[in-house]
């Protein structure tokens, strides 16, 4: 029996329309998290020009990415219901014209009103873009899909705040962020343009097909949820305090802990390529995502507990971010097989806020420093991932029994 959510194999003859849409929605993922950190870069700029701290500045961040976290889950249930396409082609539009507009605010408030706007926006890109590849992409490049879902959302956050900077120098903020938003309604133009290619996930054959917030609150989705959270917190960990610990554990300089993070995050684009290439040669994603995860806390644990010489610390960081990254394939394809068919929009909103919400619990890993216990740090991101196994393995086990019921 397959499993749940993979009754529909779109496109079976068409290899060369699976690329296309993968661009799609890749650029569109590309724009939602080019926009997430594409302010922090004018913080300096705003603190002079509208007379307020850092602190209400970052919470125009932190709005944006509650407000998404938010609404992903109710805009699921709308996409499912609907078809994800309208829900692209509009919160596409909103975010990037909500950015545009930040180019004519008079004031702080300005900001954070147009940043409330943009997050509205950004909570359509998870539960439209995947119920899209789900149903418009050939099940034997679904992995490949997934991965360049993953790596174009990476490489927005990464080209952000350099681009913003460097744009925001050379012809001013303003004109730098009117010529970054309006960058997304020729997304949206081609998104229209090519509307056609764009399919929806199939639709549930059977009238008992669970529906509604009871699929959300089963044990298989709840601990799917937990598995994002808990990984999310130690990804987010390790991101913003590996240089630190590095140099108060071992006396590492900044610029060597700097590439320390630089390794890291260059190995974790390269594990999403080989989770996507593995993933579409193989279903056993479960052993798959447990023994990377585990060869992660391996080299995360090193990091922490050994000492090492600065190129030796780069390498064991790109092991990890290899290892991680690997695994984030696999983990979308197994959440994809245990929704039930025509309920990806939803799942996928519910438990990808998930990844925000760790990101915002994130500040609790760093009270260690605070404390003056740089030494359990890593520890506490090594074992944040073991949780998350737990979890996932436990998510597999009860989609396993629920799947029989549900086809029945």
């Amino acid at each position: 029996m397959p499993p749940t959510g993979t009754t529909h194999a779109p496109h079976d003859d068409a290899p060369d329309r699976d690329w296309p849409i993968m661009g799609l929605i890749g650029t569109g993922h590309f724009l939602s998290h080019f926009y997430m950190l594409c302010l922090a870069p004018l913080f300096p700029i705003w603190k002079e020009e509208f007379g307020v701290s850092y602190t209400a500045l970052g919470f125009s961040v932190a709005l944006m990415s509650t407000v998404t976290a938010v609404l992903q889950t109710p805009v699921g249930f709308l996409v499912d219901r609907h078809g994800a396409r309208p829900y692209l082609v509009g919160g596409t539009l909103i975010m990037a014209l909500s950015i545009s507009a930040m180019a004519f605010a008079s004031g702080y408030w300005a900001i954070l009103l147009l940043a409330l706007v943009s997050g509205v926006g950004n909570s359509v890109i998870h539960p439209a873009d995947y119920a899209i590849l789900a149903g418009s992409i050939n099940k034997s490049r679904m992995g490949r899909a997934f991965a360049m879902h993953t790596l174009t959302g990476n490489l927005g956050f990464a080209a952000a705040p350099p681009a913003m900077a460097a744009l925001a120098l050379l012809v001013g903020w303003r004109e730098a962020l009117l010529i970054f938003g309006l960058l997304g309604v020729p997304v949206v133009g081609a998104i229209l343009w090519q509307s056609r290619i764009l399919t929806d996930q199939a639709k549930p054959r059977a009238s008992h097909t669970p529906s509604g917030a009871s699929v959300l609150l089963t044990r298989p989705m709840l601990l799917f949820f937990a598995f994002f959270l808990l990984s999310s917190m130690a990804s987010s960990g390790m991101q913003a305090f590996v240089i630190p610990v590095m140099n108060q554990l071992w006396g590492l300089p900044l610029a060597v802990g700097s590439m320390v993070l630089t390794g890291y995050f260059v190995g974790n684009i390269l594990g999403v390529l080989v989770g996507g290439w593995f993933a579409d040669r193989s279903t056993r994603y479960g052993a798959f995502v447990v023994g990377l995860t585990l060869a992660a806390i391996a080299l995360i644990l090193a990091l922490g507990m050994v000492p090492m010489p600065g190129v030796a610390a780069i390498a064991v960081a790109l092991l990890a971010g290899v290892a991680l990254g690997a695994s984030r394939t696999p983990r979308d394809v197994m959440v994809k097989d245990a929704a039930p068919p025509g309920q990806i929009g939803k799942v996928f909103g519910f438990i990808s806020s998930g990844l925000p919400l760790g990101g915002a619990l994130t500040p609790a890993v760093g009270m260690l420093l605070d404390a003056g216990m740089p030494h359990l740090v890593l520890p506490l991101v090594a074992g944040l991932l073991a949780l998350s196994l737990l979890c996932m393995g436990s998510a597999r086990g009860s989609a396993a029994r629920v799947a029989p019921v549900a086809a029945e």
